[in-house]
């Protein structure tokens, strides 16, 4: 009887259209939102197996030098190992739409081989071997050594799997890192239910409960590695009733000058900033409305009640800023912070003619000031009403690297912001030049109907968050292409993307302070509330590159 077990206990043949020849040319979908508009829909790549925890194939990136796991692949079983990849051009026109991995997994490869009609056969270009002499080269060769396509999978120390966050809580339980995020959904239920976010509920009439869902992120550490898996549960607010579920639903937010206005601060008095971050600040505001929302995805309640009332606010609510900050402000004023004129998110103490300041941004929070103590005293405080980590001194905050030089000074650098952006306009492998201006063209309006077919308002855009952040070198050729944003045409997309290529060139520069000549601090009191003065005998504002 020639017949596999699967066969006996099923009565019917197994599926192998997953089976393909180990060590043949790939080409790997790239996700369109991870994709720059110009890029090549596919990578070409290496297939090395069968990924055994999800429906999903395991391929050697040949360009990124690393494995993946992807789903979205298609095979060309007439090329193997390092021969000439897929071109963009003909990446573009493989049918991905087509492949359908969802009836089954694929099965792992048997000990069989197959004869596939046509694969000696196929020919191969004139300046490579043929897959026979290939093959003959590689079973000759010393067995310690080995094939090309494999020793270059084999360098690759660390197996980078396509970690693309999941968009559902479905996704995050199946996919093959779906350990991590089973940890990070525990965490998150373990603190709203030590917080006691909910309580059980039947849902009353004329009330609409509205609906939960699960938002995933991969926080990444300053060098770009993994720094955690974040699970975070919220609420879709943009069902809630105005008048009903909430009335205001302001908060502020720090300006960007004030995080820049801190640092030259502590640079120059040479204090130490320090970094603390609430855990799940949200949650720790007291509703005042009544909001009934859906029982979430892996929460079970006994009993007969069908929702959950809100007793502190998850993110996604409309009111859950501002509710958040109501509840900080109330307590840091009340150990005696006073929030500034200028920005309310910058709070300030003033003890025994000590100074501290206090900067918040949402949950993150920069803390320096004079006295190391009143310091120490102040982070005990804030940890014994708000569950908090210290992440010591601040070297990374709202994407800005803040760079310690040798003089003392600190640059204030956005590399990989930069990076980001050079990456989504699809410069990353531009050309540097000197200076983001082209001094012998000069722009002026066409008046020319057709415009130009690129991203232009959104590049300009990114270019400004730059500038307004720590760019300022580049504020006059931003501003200069930023007057065509109605109509732009062909000159001034290549004068954006000479502005790309000063950027490409230029990474670590940004905006500097510098220790000058050490001054008197004074901390007094005014009629207005607490005040910081520097007797400074100068201002110096410094670029540099480190």
């Amino acid at each position: 009887m020639h017949k596999t077990p699967f066969e006996i206990v099923h009565n019917f043949k197994p599926s192998v259209k997953h089976m393909q020849v180990f060590g043949c040319q790939v080409c790997i979908l790239t996700p369109k939102e991870k994709r720059p508009k110009w890029d090549p829909k596919a990578r070409t790549g290496i297939f090395l197996g069968y990924e055994e925890a999800s429906k999903a194939y395991r391929v050697y990136d040949i360009e990124a030098g690393q494995v993946f796991i992807s789903r979205d692949v298609n095979f060309d079983e007439s090329a193997f190992g390092l021969s000439p990849p897929t071109t963009a051009e003909d990446a573009d026109d493989l049918d991905f739409d087509s492949l359908d991995l969802d009836d089954e997994a694929p099965a792992p490869p048997t000990r069989t081989v197959r004869q596939r009609p046509g694969l000696e056969e196929s020919s191969a270009p004139d300046n490579h071997t043929t897959h026979q002499e290939e093959y003959e080269e590689t079973k000759n060769a010393d067995a310690s050594t080995p094939p090309v396509f494999w020793r270059a999978s084999a360098n690759a120390i660390e197996t980078a799997v396509d970690l693309s966050e999941p968009s559902t809580f479905k996704d995050a339980v199946s996919v093959p890192d779906q350990a991590h995020w089973r940890e990070a959904i525990r965490a998150e239920l373990e603190s709203v239910r030590l917080r006691e976010v909910f309580r059980a509920a039947k849902l009353p009439k004329g009330h609409c409960s509205i609906g939960t869902k699960w938002v995933f992120k991969i926080k990444r550490k300053a060098d770009g590695s993994i720094d955690k898996y974040k699970a975070r549960l919220v609420a879709k607010g943009f069902k809630q009733q105005y008048g009903m579920d909430y009335t205001e639903t302001f908060s502020p937010v720090a300006k960007y000058v004030t995080p820049r206005m801190v640092i030259a601060v502590a640079n120059y008095f040479g204090w130490t900033i320090d970094q603390l971050d609430v855990v799940t600040a949200f949650l720790h505001g007291v509703m005042k409305e009544q909001v009934f929302c859906v029982i979430p995805e892996g929460v079970e309640l006994e009993g007969s009640f069908d929702c959950l009332e809100l007793v502190k606010a998850i993110y996604g609510l409309k009111q859950a800023s501002r509710v958040w900050d109501e509840t900080f402000d109330e307590f840091v004023c009340a150990i005696g912070f006073q929030a500034s004129s200028l920005d309310p998110c910058l709070y300030i103490r003033i003890v025994e003619g000590q100074c501290v300041l206090l900067l918040v941004y949402v949950d993150d929070m920069l803390i320096t000031g004079s006295s190391c103590e009143l310091i120490a005293r102040n982070n005990t405080d804030l940890k014994t009403q708000f569950e908090m980590t210290d992440s010591g001194k601040c070297a990374f905050v709202l994407e800005i690297d803040l760079l310690d030089g040798a003089d003392g000074s600190v640059t204030l650098c956005q590399r990989r912001s930069v990076d980001d952006i050079l990456k989504r306009f699809g410069m990353d492998d531009c050309k540097a030049v000197a200076s983001p201006v082209d001094m012998s063209s000069r722009l002026v309006s066409s008046g020319a109907v057709t415009k130009v077919d690129a991203p232009f308002r959104e590049a300009v855009d990114a270019l400004m968050h730059l500038t307004t952040a720590t760019r300022p070198d580049i504020a006059f050729a931003v501003g200069c292409v930023s007057r065509f944003m109605e109509n732009p045409q062909e000159e001034h997309w290549v004068a954006v993307k000479r502005i790309f290529r000063y950027l490409q060139g230029t990474k670590m520069h940004g905006s500097a302070t510098s220790q000058m000549q050490r001054s008197t601090f004074v901390a007094t009191r005014m009629q207005t509330g607490p005040v910081t003065s520097m007797i400074v005998s100068r201002r110096l504002v410094t670029y540099s590159c480190c």
